[in-house]
């Protein structure tokens, strides 16, 4: 997926020096093919509080049953910006507006058992106010998706308690590299120690 110069091609945007780029393989389930991509959105989502904001999903399809933490995202529609798809996607399913404070980068990873092919572009949000969801059927009637509001020490130990399933573990692989990059971005800002 990179070109001659080193740079994801195809549906991902350019990857700054800065940002975190991090390419990963499914191990959980055997490589058969991949046969679509998904260009996702998604945000490391913190208050002045020093609190991060999460999704709780509970699953028991295809992949499993598990209780899992997740990064608050999902699809950008055919035409949409990043950061229209994010602020979208937050407010979906958070009810949260935000500042989009930066871009922390990309992880590529692949969901061997559904075929896919996932590009995760990474924002770091910071919620000015929160107000109505606007859950989709699948999210409240399959996935039974809630908000988690939690200290970085928690949401590391939430990442940490969800590797017992399959699906966890390619999660947590996923996003422990992300918030790890957000929490020492905005102690770089705000002059704390990560």
């Amino acid at each position: 997926m990179k070109d001659m110069n080193g740079e994801l091609s195809g549906i991902c945007e350019k990857i700054t020096p800065s940002e975190l780029l991090i390419e990963l393989q499914d191990t959980e389930w055997p490589f058969e093919f991949t046969d679509h991509d998904r260009r996702i959105a998604r945000a490391i989502v913190f208050d002045d509080a020093g609190y991060f904001y999460f999704v709780r999903a509970e699953r028991d399809d295809d992949f499993g049953k598990a209780t899992l933490i997740e990064t608050s995202g999902g699809g950008v529609e055919r035409g949409e910006e990043l950061n229209s798809a994010i602020k979208r996607e937050l407010k979906e399913e958070l009810g949260a507006e935000v500042e989009v404070v930066c871009k922390i980068g990309v992880v590529s990873d692949y969901y061997n058992l559904i075929h896919r092919h996932n590009l995760n572009n990474y924002f770091l949000c910071r919620v000015k106010s929160f107000g109505d969801k606007n859950l989709m059927p699948d999210e409240i009637e399959e996935y039974h998706l809630s908000t988690l509001k939690l200290t970085y020490e928690e949401a590391i130990a939430e990442y940490e308690k969800c590797k017992e399933t399959r699906l966890g573990r390619l999660i947590a692989n996923r996003e422990l590299p992300v918030l790890r990059k957000a929490k020492e971005m905005i102690c770089c800002s705000s002059g704390c120690r990560p």
